[in-house]
């Protein structure tokens, strides 16, 4: 394959299961990744959530690093707009430390929860969030221990400093967050099953790779692969993203329509509910290999980090062993040795 590809795993607490059965569920799947060859595991955060168990992905990393031997292991991500630069920076050097050359440090914009979680997160501080790039920017210097001369903070150093430093990486689902992405010179990530819509994404892979063409553009797409198109599409169900458009602005992404009207109200300004369709990739293994070689080629995409939709613990993890490069250079293997 001329990509690479990557999980993401937001710990699922599925119908009569606990958390606990999620965050097992979680270091299963982390270790079968390493096992089938995926390059990157990356764990979620979401507060206040019923439905999923990973609210601190720092935590869960340093877990995971310990049941691993050497599959990179990250955050999918920080939501920076409630933590100190600083702090972050951290505690990723510990990781780091702990476990050299295999962190990766993911930062999302977004709140991660509805409005209540977010004022409960920033309570007590002079925090509103409204100053995500400049946070960004110097958890970028802090990391490559360059904060400049001129800033009121020269000289800091987040300690214990790493021999191998973690790779940062910017999650979004616009162009505007990819152009910030290009401008700092980091990894940027499209979140496509968060943001379906094909023409933002055209926008974000074609204004990062102009800005910062030697950089690294990847998608996080949501895929559901079983033995047969049918079944898979049995999978998919009718799923899809529910978005929240902010009279201010501000436009966030839930999973249902009830959280939707939840955050609409605890916003405490007017809003309005859209529904997307999901854009699941569904199929056999050959046939989402080929979706995924379309949009390789289409926007320069070197690695893809795969979200599961999938509500059965059986199916989900059978979906990405069909799916995983392992897998798939077998399939390859056999189609090349069938046509000789």
């Amino acid at each position: 394959m001329s990509y690479k590809l990557g999980i993401l795993d937001q710990s699922p607490i599925f119908p009569g299961a606990s958390a606990f059965d999620a965050l097992q569920q979680t270091i299963n799947l982390a270790r079968h990744a390493e096992e089938w060859g995926y390059t990157r595991f990356w764990v979620s955060e979401h507060h206040h959530a019923e439905q999923l168990a990973g609210s601190s992905p720092e935590v869960l990393i340093s877990y995971l690093l310990a049941q691993t031997k050497s599959i990179r292991v990250g955050s999918g991500g920080v939501m920076l707009q409630h933590y100190s630069p600083y702090k972050v920076a951290e505690n990723f050097h510990v990781l780091s430390n702990l476990s050299p050359g295999r962190v990766d440090l993911g930062i999302g914009k977004a709140p991660g929860g509805l409005p209540l979680s977010t004022k409960a997160l920033q309570f007590g501080t002079v925090n509103d969030g409204k100053d995500f790039e400049e946070r960004l920017s110097f958890l970028q210097e802090i990391i490559e221990n360059s904060v400049n001369e001129t800033h009121p903070l020269a000289g800091i150093q987040a300690t214990p400093l790493p021999s191998e430093k973690p790779k940062m990486f910017l999650l979004g689902a616009s162009a505007d967050s990819a152009r910030l992405a290009a401008d700092l010179g980091i990894a940027y990530v499209f979140a496509r099953f968060i943001n379906s819509n094909e023409t933002v994404l055209e926008d974000a892979a074609r204004i990062y790779q102009s800005i910062y063409p030697t950089g690294s553009f990847k998608v996080s797409v949501s895929v559901i692969a079983a033995p047969s198109q049918q079944e898979a599409e049995q999978l998919t169900g009718d799923q899809k993203i529910v978005k929240v458009h902010l009279k201010s602005g501000r436009s966030v992404t839930v999973q249902t329509l009830a959280q939707a009207e939840l955050f609409g109200k605890q916003s405490g300004e007017p809003y309005e509910i859209e529904e997307q369709d999901s854009n699941i990739i569904a199929g056999t293994p050959s046939y989402v290999k080929e979706v995924l070689a379309n949009l390789h080629e289409k926007y320069g995409v070197d690695e893809f980090i795969l979200h599961s939709p999938i509500l059965k613990e059986a199916e989900r993890l059978r979906s990405f062993r069909l799916l995983s490069p392992l897998q798939l250079a077998l399939s390859e293997v056999k189609h090349v040795t069938s046509q000789n």
